[in-house]
């Protein structure tokens, strides 16, 4: 009798699990075709490079169509231009041109009968250490290592700091920004993390051979990458991010025109 009342129980509250059952649509974002700019002058020697492409869907390959035919243009303080040729689709770039740390610099993009401009100061390099590694504390059982980053900030002057990690000579998707609002005149040593979720699978391990680059970057391209960092490992053509981090690029578009000193080290972990 019991198992009777207990069936019939059960069948009564089917239809109220059933409703309490929704479907959640995730709109994840379908806003494509918008411009994207990847602009970097270094104070290496080299060809600058500029790179024009087009977002994607969210759920796309990381396939961004390029942008091809535009007229790119770089103007230092004193009123120097220096024109940027397309070498491949969607890739610009300007063999004459040796950023100047304390110089500003200013990019102009011309595409689609629409003119963009941005304008970037680049900071006085501050001296990368050295480079060591040490035991994964969150995952020492699996012998993974964290890179660690040395340097010592000046004191009495505002820095912010961005750096690229390369495994084996594959670049870690992570961003790694950071400012000196609490290590003014200090030194540093920062852990250049990779065991997070968006990036479990990217360990790095003794005998890895690992490079890290030290980019000088002012406070606009700074606020750029920090906001991607809180976001996640999405790149500036990544198309759809939980909110498009704030471009120093006017009218505003996706990416970013950064002016920045570079430097790097390179270790095999032990």
């Amino acid at each position: 009798m019991k198992t009777f009342k207990l069936h019939i129980i059960l069948l009564l509250a089917l239809p109220l699990l059933y409703s309490c059952t929704k479907v959640i649509d995730l709109n994840l974002g379908n806003n494509t075709g918008k411009l994207v700019i990847e602009g970097n002058i270094t104070n290496a020697t080299g060809p600058q490079t500029i790179k024009l492409s087009q977002n994607v869907p969210f759920s796309n390959t990381n396939t961004y169509p390029p942008v091809t035919g535009a007229t790119v243009v770089v103007t230092d303080q004193a009123g120097k231009n220096y024109a940027f040729t397309e070498v491949t689709p969607g890739t610009y770039t300007a063999n004459t041109l040796s950023g100047i740390p304390g110089t500003s610099y200013t990019m102009t993009v011309t595409t689609g009968a629409k003119t963009y401009t941005a304008t970037s100061a680049m900071p006085a390099p501050i001296a990368l250490d050295s480079l060591t590694s040490k035991d994964d504390e969150f995952n020492s059982s699996k012998h993974k290592k964290n890179i660690t980053v040395h340097y010592h900030d000046p004191a009495g002057a505002v820095n912010q700091y961005r750096f690229v990690m390369f495994v084996n000579k594959v670049q870690v998707k992570l961003i790694y920004a950071f400012n000196d609002d609490f290590n003014d005149g200090r030194t540093v040593s920062i852990d250049l993390r990779t065991d997070n979720n968006s990036d479990r699978d990217f360990g790095i391990y003794a005998g890895d051979t690992v490079t890290v680059e030290m980019q000088c970057i002012d406070k606009p391209v700074y606020t750029y990458w920090f906001t991607l960092m809180q976001q996640g490992d999405n790149g500036p053509g990544g198309g759809v991010t939980p909110a498009d981090p704030p471009s120093n690029i006017k009218p505003t578009v996706l990416g970013y025109f950064s002016a920045h000193t570079t430097q790097s080290k390179t270790i095999v972990v032990k």
